[in-house]
């Protein structure tokens, strides 16, 4: 039996067929004025160039999402790479636009997140690491801003700020628990003064979500210095007003820290496919989408822009949608959901270690309703026409496939195999060609959202529980109640909705697969990212900072004496 290789051991072996920076940059239409290299493979695109492009027609987007994500694996940033080869072997130009990979993951449960076998963006080390220190950048802004506030009440808080009503946060790009709530401060008064204080990860920081929407440096600014970073003491009328980013004055230095990390950057697949990979902000605690930079740009370049949204379409597709679309006026064209065999069996109650025990219809029967509901909210809710793309395992029997694509096509949907992990771009050319129908069909024209922005907040959030995860209802628990007449009152009721949910469940409970009925999704804490524009609502048990499993992917990463990276996945 053939040895099956690694992503790395992959894209290591593929090293030589990489292009130099500068001709993908040709390739793609990209004058060398606009281009800022890190070395040979990578480099920063200045967005000005939109200011040459902004006469050109933008091209078609295709959205790639998934199916709830469970431990066995769905392969949507891997269908989305094969997905823009595939395109180029049907003769279009496309460009690929993905979220970078953060260290938390990365160090965590998942490995690397570049796609995977013939199918990834490289370099492959570079981009699951430090990459072009966008995300060092955002935690740095992010610390300053933490350093500034209480800076600014140690030296005689002149704004009257609360320290009880302090909700900025500090954070660092790795999965640490004991960071979550910590007390600081200490160590007497030349040390600050003590208070309760924790940390998020960088992906969910609102820096992260403010760096994706931002045009240019100027909206970068403005989107800073709306950020609420503490509120004051109550008044004679025991009310308390909003402090922000920019009463403190920190937004100047802040873009001095991001006006780098603003550019988009350039790679490549290892076809050679143009790829954007920029911003990455988390889709289960932020809005889970690349940078509308990044993507701008793609469109402009490429006939068609194929561009994912973070885990299941519950929760990625809906933000993309809700929230990223509506904010920079796009609109897909088609929408990729991606699903394999064995997920779905394991939504129908086979455990992992089962999966390969062969043929199990039953159990596919039972988990398919995940697929399907996901397909009737794109297609019906948000009346976007929808293709499924089957990740092919050698397992998986005819019987199986069949059975997929027969359900899929009561719903109208075709179903398409995929088989970019072992065959890049040449396994992609089925759904591609499904992809190039679909997008030319015109059927994208009658797009709506899920929830429209006149409504309040209860509205929007009853409409996404409602409609995307089928919940009976929202159950508000906690300062919930208080907080959504608090953000009303502040003005705040018309912004979009930014649901913080696990990424394991329609539900607010990771244990509940498939696609449940009769529950309810409880909220217990909203809060308004004013910069970024939109109000996160915390559901369940769902945590800012991720914590290591047992056994983390750090453990089997090594590098040798030649500077050669193993085991990143």
């Amino acid at each position: 039996m053939a040895e099956i290789k690694s992503d790395i051991q992959i894209a290591q072996e593929k090293a030589g067929d990489m292009k130099h920076v500068t001709d993908v940059a040709k390739s793609a239409g990209i004058a060398e004025k606009y281009l800022e290299q890190y070395g040979n493979y990578k480099a920063k695109v200045d967005y000005q160039i939109l200011e040459d492009l902004r006469d050109k027609p933008d091209g078609k987007l295709i959205l790639v999402t998934a199916i709830t994500p469970t431990p066995a694996g769905e392969g949507k940033t891997t269908t989305t790479v094969g997905l823009g080869d595939g395109l180029r072997k049907l003769g279009k130009k496309s460009f690929i636009a993905l979220r970078e990979p953060s260290l938390g993951p990365v160090f965590g449960v998942k490995g690397g997140a570049a796609g995977g076998g013939y199918a990834q963006v490289v370099p492959m080390e570079d981009i699951n690491l430090h990459f072009t220190g966008d995300f060092h950048a955002i935690g740095a802004a992010n610390n300053l801003l933490a350093a500034m506030l209480d800076n600014h009440i140690y030296q005689g808080n002149a704004l009257n700020i609360d320290p009880r009503k302090i909700t900025w946060r500090r954070c660092v790009d790795m999965n640490d628990r004991q960071l979550r709530n910590v007390i600081d401060g200490l160590g007497g008064k030349a040390n600050g003064s003590p208070r309760e204080d924790g940390y998020d990860i960088t992906v969910a920081s609102e820096i992260m979500a403010v760096l994706c929407l931002s045009k240019d440096i100027t909206d970068l600014k403005e989107r800073l210095s709306r950020i609420i970073v503490a509120y004051t003491y109550d008044d004679a009328e025991k009310k308390s007003k909003p402090v922000t980013c920019g009463d403190l004055k920190a937004q100047g230095a802040m873009a001095a820290l991001l006006k780098d990390a603003l550019k988009p950057n350039l790679v490549q697949t290892l076809e050679n496919t143009p790829a954007f990979v920029h911003g990455g902000p988390f889709a289960n605690i932020a809005h889970g989408c690349n940078s509308v930079t990044a993507t701008r740009i793609a469109l402009k370049l490429g006939e068609y822009t194929v561009t994912e949204a973070g885990f299941g379409a519950d929760l990625g597709a809906e933000k993309f949608l809700d929230i990223k679309c509506r904010m920079a006026g796009l609109k897909p064209d088609a929408v990729v959901i991606v699903a394999t065999v064995r997920a779905l069996k394991m939504h129908g109650g086979v455990p992992k270690n089962e999966l390969g025990n062969g043929e199990n219809l039953d159990a596919l029967k039972k988990g398919l309703p995940n697929l399907l509901q996901h397909v009737e909210n794109i297609t019906k809710v948000y009346n976007l026409p929808a293709v499924v793309a089957i990740n092919a395992f050698p397992q998986d029997t005819k019987a199986e496939l069949d059975l997929v694509e027969a359900e899929c096509k009561k719903l109208g949907v075709n179903v398409a195999l995929s088989e970019v992990w072992a065959k890049g771009g040449e396994g992609g050319r089925a759904l591609a060609a499904e992809v190039v129908r679909l997008a030319e069909s015109g059927a994208a024209k009658s797009f709506k959202f899920s929830y429209e922005e006149n409504t309040t907040i209860l509205e929007k959030l009853d409409a996404i529980a409602k409609r995307i995860y089928r919940a009976d209802s929202v159950e508000l628990v906690g300062n919930a109640v208080k907080q959504i007449k608090e953000l009303t009152d502040l003005g705040f009721g018309s912004a979009p909705i930014c649901m913080a949910k696990t990424q394991y469940s329609f539900t607010d409970d990771p244990a509940k697969l498939g696609a449940p009925k009769d529950f309810k999704i409880t909220v217990r804490n909203l809060k308004i990212s004013a910069g970024a524009g939109f109000i996160v609502a915390l559901t369940g048990d769902v945590m800012t900072m991720p914590g290591l499993p047992k056994s983390p992917a750090a453990e089997r990463i090594d590098v040798d004496a030649s500077g050669k990276i193993s085991g990143l996945f």
